[in-house]
């Protein structure tokens, strides 16, 4: 009987490892437009199609991706994983994720390195640009309810939404503000009690302690482990959007005269328009400076620090939400994601809505996903097909 049932644990574990490989890796080649288009497919795969989380929980994990360094939507996969299949779904996850776009940068990187000039994607992008705006409009739309819960989230997220768009205040400080706002507010009505317990918080102090640790390291290598050590350094303490990457790719290998600036940009254009984490980059740079070894240094020390985090401060999100204090944090800091997507979404919608086609396109995109709920990843393929046909027939 023990050993029937030991067979079925593991027939079990097995079954929910091979859904987290099929998920993920399929998300992995089709996952355009940044972090905020992942958040929206994740959701749409993993809370609305399999059920595996509550909006409540999906959105907690997007909160806590938040308060530590690191690509956002990757780390969101990382916890999906955890929470679904313990420490090998957390590991399987995230590599699924990460390891497609990875490959496809990879090729990209020596046909430039070929060529000379980057490989053009413009055909596909027309396309599926607006139909990645329609399907963050559409998570956006399903997040809303359960983000904002009164009238100060609902306050805190216009202003977070407004400062952003007028360029006040960066990620982190909105995030802190709002979540402290909502925080005072609640415990002003007695909503949020007193603090939850040094565990409850202990997690976010690792960032800095590995930021010292590395930036004294990777000053002295070079070669390949001072690739490995640089980008370790920057997956360890960046915050915010994969365009924040720029300013630290700059200071780390331009200022050195290791890449010159069209290296730089072209770079980070190839992120851009590949599936999967904008941090690819990092790929496409490794390969760059030191080949393949390179690009395979660069990618795992970017992404490092990502498993890293998610492993220590996984275990705290139930009782983050448990904690009245930490309850009130994560609130704010909730509600303020949402904005902050918002707030993407308006200036992505400028670039991507161009003409006729394009908005014709996003807004059939936005039908079939309310009406008929048509799975997003169908809807990228479209959209790409739609691209290539345009730029044959015009």
């Amino acid at each position: 009987m023990t050993r029937t049932r030991n067979n079925e644990r593991n027939d079990g574990r097995n079954s929910e490892l091979r859904e987290l490989f099929l998920l993920f890796t399929k998300l992995g080649f089709i996952a355009f437009g940044g972090p905020a288009a992942h958040i929206a497919m994740m959701r749409d795969e993993v809370v609305v199609r399999r059920k595996w989380l509550t909006e409540q929980e999906f959105l907690d994990l997007v909160g806590a991706t938040n308060l530590i360094p690191g690509p956002n939507s990757t780390e969101l996969a990382i916890h999906i994983g955890r929470m679904r299949a313990g420490w090998r779904g957390l590991l399987l996850a995230g590599a699924c994720f990460i390891i497609p776009a990875t490959a496809i940068v990879l090729v990209l990187a020596m046909l430039y390195a070929r060529y000379g000039e980057t490989p053009a994607g413009e055909a596909l992008l027309y396309g599926i640009s607006p139909v990645i705006i329609a399907i963050v409009a559409h998570a956006l739309y399903g997040l809303l309810g359960t983000a904002i819960k009164g009238a100060v989230t609902a306050v805190v997220g216009a202003a977070a939404l407004i400062a952003y768009l007028l360029g006040m205040l960066g990620e982190i400080p909105l995030l802190l503000i709002g979540a402290a706002v909502v925080l005072a507010a609640g415990r002003a009505r007695g909503v949020f009690g007193g603090f939850g317990g040094a565990n409850s918080i202990a997690p976010f102090g690792i960032p800095v302690g590995m930021a010292v640790f590395q930036t004294a390291t990777a000053a002295t290598l070079s070669g390949v482990g001072g690739i490995f050590f640089s980008f370790l350094k920057i997956g360890s303490v960046l915050f915010g959007s994969g365009y924040v990457l720029l300013a630290f790719l700059r200071s780390e290998f331009v200022g050195p005269g290791m890449l010159d600036e069209q290296q730089l940009i072209d770079a980070v254009a190839i992120g851009q328009f590949t599936p999967g984490p904008v941090f690819t980059t990092a790929t496409f740079v490794g390969y760059l400076l030191e080949g393949v070894p390179g690009a395979i240094f660069a990618t795992v020390g970017i992404f490092l620090p990502a498993f890293v985090f998610v492993a220590i401060t996984g275990p705290y999100i139930l009782r983050l939400r448990n904690s009245p204090t930490m309850a009130g944090l994560l609130d704010g800091v909730n509600v303020v994601s949402l904005a902050l997507m918002a707030a993407v979404t308006l200036q992505l919608g400028r670039a991507a809505v161009v003409d006729a086609i394009t908005a014709l396109l996003a807004l059939v995109a936005l039908v079939l996903l309310v009406r008929f709920k048509v799975n997003s990843a169908w809807l990228v393929l479209g959209g790409a097909a739609v691209g290539l046909l345009a730029q044959a027939v015009f």
